[in-house]
């Protein structure tokens, strides 16, 4: 009779733990029911390739419901007791922002922006990024000033080489988009075949400009070299 007793408080103490075992492994899945029902394994077949009728064949249920620790006995399967993957996950970095090849001041940056919106306001974005390639190019060349301010401000005979500069238009601020037409050019990735003059055919009364090799046209500007 004792042992009988004993042997009732055993499975009694073994069940029990069992039971706190449980109940620490899916204290993550915070349920006060522990059977799932149809309803919820929706979301979770969706995120683990999992079904109900697949969890209830692999442990041969019949019932509309399945036991949490049921859900862990699926192979091949990542664990959904925890809602979470044992894979490690990746994380996608920003993509970097493009340095420029040509680094400047800002304070040149700001000159510069401004001679583009002077010379090429109401032109393609396009249009922009190719005054401002004209002027680096400039630079590049031995034939012109060694930095984009000195390019700038050249004197050619009695006058500015550049307009703008000549009538005070470049004294007005830039825009956005002649802001991101200089960044794109410091990038250097298009030289515009090495172009360092353009010119409004239409306006345009120096015969000599006509004579340079034409490269490309962009909206009302000729760019040649």
């Amino acid at each position: 009779m004792k042992n009988t007793y004993m042997e009732k408080l055993v499975v009694a103490c073994v069940a029990t733990f069992a039971f706190i075992g449980l109940q620490i492994n899916t204290v993550e899945a915070k349920t006060e029911n522990p059977v799932v029902k149809e309803a919820n394994l929706l979301e979770l077949g969706q995120q683990y390739g999992l079904t109900f009728d697949n969890i209830k064949q692999v442990n041969n249920r019949h019932a509309n419901g399945v036991f949490l620790e049921e859900l862990g006995q699926i192979p091949d399967k990542p664990k959904v007791l925890g809602i979470q993957s044992s894979e490690p996950q990746i994380e996608t970095p920003d993509k970097e922002l493009e340095k420029p090849a040509v680094l400047i001041s800002n304070e040149e940056k700001d000159l510069f922006a401004r001679l583009v919106e002077a010379e090429a306001k109401g032109e393609s974005y396009e249009g922009k990024v190719a005054v401002a390639t004209v002027v680096l190019n400039r630079v590049d060349s031995p034939h012109f000033p060694n930095t984009v301010t000195d390019v700038i401000k050249q004197v050619v005979g009695k006058s500015y080489a550049f307009s703008p500069v000549q009538n005070g238009q470049i004294s007005k601020p830039a825009s956005d988009e002649s802001k991101r037409a200089v960044d794109e050019a410091l990038t250097r990735h298009d030289r515009l075949n090495d172009s360092i003059y353009f010119y409004n055919p239409k306006i345009a009364t120096d015969h000599w400009i006509r004579t340079r090799q034409v490269v490309k046209t962009i909206g009302a500007h000729v760019f040649a070299k």
